[in-house]
């Protein structure tokens, strides 16, 4: 049968990334306390195309993460899998990325009744030029009391949910875990969220935020700081949205960084 993909190509572009996105897998996600969380993963992954040729082969993608399926390697070997997927279909550089929840069981802070909480996660590979970078991202929600709000009010203060999305870098012989980096995160709030909160653990939280106001400033500036003096990351990327309870916008505040380390 004719390889229309192979066909040649006259119109001179190099296509940086061609693949599939939305494919839907199950991964294994190795925990903190050396358990396994199987999750519902999508998956997007990519390759360059040289201009040379009309188009890459999606078959080969779906083949490739199958395989890395069966063997119970996806989540464990993205750099593997990626090269892999690499050679395949003859590229030079190849990105693969899983989004996925991750539930931790959190407990409630007075009563101490426990509920699983889930969190935005996501894994994400790429090799260019050979070169191996591997990228960590968390999506935490946290709240945020106004610090103004607080200043200027004779009674209560305003507060909300904010989101802080944080991505990090780090050479492949080492590791962070998913439930460190989400501690980290919520250090950083006015007070943690919580999935179950009987009336003594709402008191808690309230008078909590209320001790610790701060601004989605306050929040980045915080994230910051403990991400350049972690000492094995070498690239971040923070990102914090506050869903104002009193205005129709959003509060918001971002920051990316390469470490010398």
């Amino acid at each position: 049968m004719k390889d229309i993909q192979n066909l040649e190509d006259t119109r001179e572009v190099d296509i940086q990334k061609v693949g599939i996105k939305h494919i839907e897998l199950p991964l294994i996600i190795q925990r903190k306390n050396s358990s396994n969380q199987v999750v519902c993963a999508k998956a997007r992954v990519s390759v360059s195309l040289p201009k040379k040729y009309k188009g890459t082969h999606m078959s080969r993608f779906v083949e490739v993460l199958s395989e890395w399926q069966t063997k119970n390697l996806l989540g464990v070997d993205i750099k593997g899998c990626i090269e892999k997927i690499i050679k395949k279909l003859h590229a030079k550089s190849g990105e693969l990325e899983f989004k996925f929840k991750y539930f931790i069981e959190k407990k409630s802070p007075v009563s101490g009744f426990s509920a699983l909480m889930s969190y935005e996660c996501s894994f994400e590979g790429r090799i260019v030029d050979g070169n191996y970078k591997f990228v960590l991202g968390v999506v935490v929600p946290v709240t945020t009391l106004c610090p103004c709000s607080k200043e200027i009010s004779e009674n209560g203060a305003h507060n909300q949910r904010a989101y802080v999305s944080v991505k990090v870098s780090y050479d492949e012989k080492n590791q962070i875990w998913l439930e460190d980096l989400i501690e980290l995160v919520e250090g950083c709030s006015s007070c943690p969220v919580y999935p179950l909160l009987k009336r003594e653990d709402e008191k808690y939280v309230t008078e909590k935020a209320w001790d610790n106001p701060k601004f989605v400033e306050d929040v980045l500036r915080d994230v910051v700081v403990k991400l350049r003096n972690h000492p094995i990351v070498s690239e971040f990327e923070v990102e914090c949205e506050a869903f104002e309870s009193i205005h129709n916008h959003s509060a918001w505040a971002y920051q990316k960084e390469t470490l010398d380390l």
